[in-house]
């Protein structure tokens, strides 16, 4: 039985995060009349300090894109990450921002669940668009108050997780010097593949006694060696792991796993909307939520109400991003138990300025909006 978003929301609480959004606009000067807002999609190239590899491929650069909503003299600012998991690129987000653009023609600024609506109906699978464009207009909202976007949220500094700082698949001894290098950040994510958990987890393990957590990113595929690999794991210190087997294909082996309890397993790839979290909620511990995969900040909302509801645990994920989307990150980062927002970190030319990270704990921004600016 196909499960509507509305009734998810309606049957989780989730309708109780909507007041931030149902803000009234201020009136507009006497005399004047606000054009339409105006839109432009632009490629965003960022460039990776390492080779960045994990179970799915390799890669040393990221084109990622800049979306800008301008309306009544503010400009508010988005970033689409794209992910070829999920058939995406950069090209096919600028084709789903042109019929997004056309689609929204006549809205007002103000009308934020509007435009993520036709977004969605538009984009299809390139839910990097609906993120960027819910970003810029979270951002604009926040500059045309003169507010953080994270005051709006009514979001509080005093519950905000620690960040890990990822590790990504490489040779031993790459992996050992990174993990040098990560000195500052308390905790660390490792990527490993179907063949190399023990090669990676030992090269990190022979450098530093931190917490540790693994990310298969769907690269297992039996369940009796997965087990055997989460109980070698757990003797590593390892906190917990993020999808082991692939999406679709995950029921059976997950079954096995959660019945022997070894430490809890998180969902990543299977949930991508609001509509899949009660599919995958009987066989995982909690989720992994991206804003860039399941549509930006306002869709996160519903997805950490409808989540609570099944009494599963949340971790909030990132994309390889700039400063701008970690910025829309950090905005939510205290609503979860734990968070990997470190995209940006791993990003050698970052065109955005303004988070601050000290000893691996993002500082909610006092700026308005997302709270960055321009490098």
């Amino acid at each position: 039985m196909s499960v509507s978003r509305r009734a998810l929301l309606a049957s989780s609480l989730g309708a109780a995060l909507a007041p931030s959004l149902s803000l009234a606009a201020p009136a507009a000067p006497k005399g004047k009349k606000a054009g339409p807002p105006k839109l432009s999609f632009a490629p965003l190239e960022l460039k990776l300090r390492h080779t960045w590899t994990i179970a799915r491929g390799s890669a040393d650069s990221k084109t990622n894109g800049l979306l800008a909503f301008e309306a009544e003299g503010v400009t508010g600012y988005g970033e689409a990450a794209p992910n070829k998991r999920w058939g995406q690129s950069h090209e096919s987000g600028e084709a789903a921002f042109q019929r997004t653009l056309k689609a929204c023609e006549g809205l007002s600024p103000w009308e934020h669940l509007a435009w993520l609506e036709r977004a969605e109906r538009e984009s299809g699978p390139d839910s990097q668009i609906v993120c960027a464009l819910d970003l810029a207009l979270w951002d604009w909202k926040g500059k045309k108050l003169g507010v953080p976007v994270h005051r709006l949220l009514g979001v509080s500094q005093a519950t905000m997780p620690v960040t890990s700082f990822s590790i990504g698949i490489d040779t031993p001894e790459v992996m050992a010097e990174k993990t040098k290098e990560a000195e500052p950040y308390p905790i660390l994510k490792i990527k490993v593949g179907r063949d190399d958990v023990e090669r990676n987890v030992n090269a990190v393990r022979s450098v530093t006694k931190k917490t540790i957590r693994v990310d298969a990113n769907e690269g297992w595929s039996d369940p009796a060696v997965a087990l055997e690999k989460l109980k070698w794991m757990k003797a590593q210190g390892v906190e917990f792991l993020e999808q082991p087997f692939p999406a679709g294909k995950d029921v059976e082996g997950m079954k096995l796993l959660r019945s022997e309890g070894v430490m809890p397993i998180l969902a990543d790839e299977p949930v991508l909307h609001p509509t899949d979290i009660p599919t995958i909620a009987p066989f995982y511990d909690g989720v992994v939520l991206k804003l860039a995969k399941c549509g930006g900040i306002t869709r996160a909302l519903e997805e950490i109400a409808i989540c609570r509801a099944h009494g599963l645990r949340l971790m909030l994920g990132c994309m390889i991003e700039s400063s701008l989307g970690i910025a829309a990150g950090v905005a939510v980062a205290p609503l979860f138990e734990w968070v990997d927002i470190d995209g940006n970190l791993l990003v050698s030319n970052d065109p955005w300025k303004g988070l601050v990270l000290t000893k691996g704990r993002w500082a909610l921004p006092e700026g308005p909006g997302l709270g960055v600016s321009r490098a």
